[in-house]
Formats: C-alpha cells, sequence, structure tokens
C-alpha cells in the first residue's frame, strides 16, 4: 500500500459519497431463519450481508470478539471473509487492542499482517508508549477508544483529571484529555478517536479539542444516537483529516442493517433477503452522505 489510510477512505467516500461503516457483529442467537446459530451460520449471514452492502458501504467493520467466540473456526471465518472486502472499501478491525509495546508489536502484526486490516480499534489506557506500534505503520491507522457509546461510558471517561500546567492541559474529563493526548501520537495522519452518537454534546467538544482527527462514531440507530448531531461535528476540519473527502468521517451501522433480515416481511419491503439488506444498507447510506 502506497497511499495512506486518510487518503484511501477519502477515495471511496467520492465514491459512496457516504460515511456509512458497515459493521459486522454476528450473534448466532440473532439470525434470520434458515442460518444455523453456529459458525457456519455466522460466516454465511456475515456473507450475504457484505454482499448486499459492500456497494453502499465506505468500511467494513467487524466486531473481532464475535469471531473469536468461535475458536479457530472462527478467526478462519473471519479471514475468509476478510478475503470478500475490495481493496477500495476500507476494513477496520474493530479489535480494541493496546499493550505494552513489545506485545502491541506483535497485536500490529496480526492485525495488520496476517488480517490484512486498514484499520483497528485500540484502547488508550496504558499510554502513547504502548498505542505507538500500532500507529507506526503509515499506511494503517488506528482508532483510540474517547468516548465511547455504550451506557456506562461516562463512569471512567467521564472523570475529571487534574490540569497539567506543563502539557497545556486544564482540568478536564479524561475523554477529552485522551483526545488531547492522542492528537499528538504517533507520526501524524495514523490516529484517529472512537466518539459515541450518543453522546452528542461531548462529540462536539471533542472534536473542538481535536479538530484534525477522524471519528468513527457508533451508536446509531440501535443504540439510540441520532445522526444530525453527528453529521455536524463529525467531519474533521484540519489536516491530516480535514479537507480529505468526508473530514475522515465512519458512522457504524451494524444491527440497522442485520435487523432487516430478521421477522417476517413489513409490507412494502422486498421478499428476497438479500434485498432486503440492499435496501436497509442504502438508506443509511443516504442518511449518511457527507458530500453532494
Amino acid at each position: 500500500m502506497t497511499a495512506t489510510y486518510l487518503q484511501r477512505l477519502a477515495a471511496r467516500v467520492a465514491v459512496t459519497r457516504s460515511a456509512l461503516c458497515v459493521g459486522l457483529d454476528p450473534d448466532p442467537a440473532a439470525l434470520p431463519d434458515g442460518f444455523s446459530p453456529d459458525i457456519a451460520g455466522v460466516e454465511a449471514f456475515s456473507r450475504l450481508i457484505l454482499r448486499a452492502a459492500l456497494p453502499y458501504a465506505t468500511a467494513v467493520k467487524p466486531n473481532l470478539a464475535f469471531f473469536e467466540a468461535h475458536g479457530s473456526a472462527g478467526i478462519a471465518a473471519l479471514e475468509r471473509l476478510r478475503k470478500l472486502v475490495p481493496p477500495d472499501v476500507q476494513f477496520v478491525a474493530d479489535a480494541k487492542r493496546g499493550d505494552i509495546g513489545s506485545t502491541a508489536a506483535r497485536q500490529a502484526a496480526a492485525l495488520y499482517d496476517v488480517l490484512g486490516a486498514d484499520a483497528i480499534t485500540v484502547n488508550p489506557y496504558l499510554g502513547g508508549d504502548a498505542v505507538r506500534p500500532l500507529l507506526d505503520r503509515a499506511d494503517r491507522f488506528a482508532y483510540v477508544l474517547c468516548r465511547t457509546s455504550n451506557a456506562g461510558a461516562g463512569e471512567l471517561q467521564g472523570l475529571v483529571v487534574a490540569e497539567d500546567a506543563a502539557a497545556g492541559c486544564p482540568a478536564e474529563p479524561l475523554y477529552a484529555r485522551v483526545a488531547r493526548r492522542a492528537a499528538g501520537w504517533g507520526p501524524g495522519g495514523t490516529v484517529g478517536l472512537v466518539v459515541g452518537a450518543t453522546a452528542p454534546a461531548e462529540l462536539a467538544a471533542i472534536r473542538a479539542i481535536a479538530p484534525g482527527l477522524a471519528f468513527l462514531v457508533p451508536g446509531v440507530g440501535a443504540q439510540g444516537g441520532e445522526t444530525a448531531p453527528v453529521l455536524a461535528a463529525g467531519p474533521a476540519t484540519v489536516a491530516p483529516a480535514g479537507g480529505t473527502a468526508g473530514g475522515g468521517l465512519l458512522v457504524n451501522v451494524s444491527r440497522g442493517i442485520a435487523r432487516a433480515g430478521l421477522g417476517t416481511v413489513p409490507p412494502g419491503a422486498p421478499p428476497d433477503l438479500e434485498e432486503r439488506l440492499a435496501a436497509a444498507a442504502a438508506a443509511w447510506s443516504a442518511s449518511l452522505a457527507v458530500l453532494p
């Protein structure tokens, strides 16, 4: 890969005109009729989602835990699914990795070199030196967990940390300090932030702190987050992500697409399962338009 992740992302946005990131969180207990509640069913349904949604997707984000739970068979299925995603659609491994430097270096090898992820999600709890091996690839990217979308996110992320006058940091919530620190991590252009749509005020505040970082935004749809505040504050306004198509914004939708395949067919919906999934993906893509 010679282009940077942000360049590849912008090139795909120029095609889709959308920030849609299609999430793969295949729960064996929530598959449509006809799919077995095991890794075979998980892989088959994931393949169908990809086939239906890829034309509308800027990126695809599998949650690795949903495949790791099936052991080696699940990892093998994930690797096969990875091969179905074309190079122009960015593949974001939702792994939430981060450890001491030597361990993080092996995590980078596993996710970037073996799985072939374009980007990953990273836990910043161990600090910048632990994250560095995941940021040092000029053609790859790491989204640092900043203010997540789950209901209990504020329990730790909202704790106020003391002023650090030497570093120019005021007293502020931990999520704000993470954003401030992350903006200075890595060689530049290889780090972004995970910021949930369920906290729109915090999202806007984080954007003000880090105007140049790309955002990966979970939490729209099933978790209750709304798209309008995300589209208003989500795109970066300065370099490195600012000025690119879509401002580096990705908005993840998982259940909002997958659930189109569950239950009885609504009146007026296509009877074919793949067509219903494609219609859901097309609708989400349109609602997340970042280019006219």
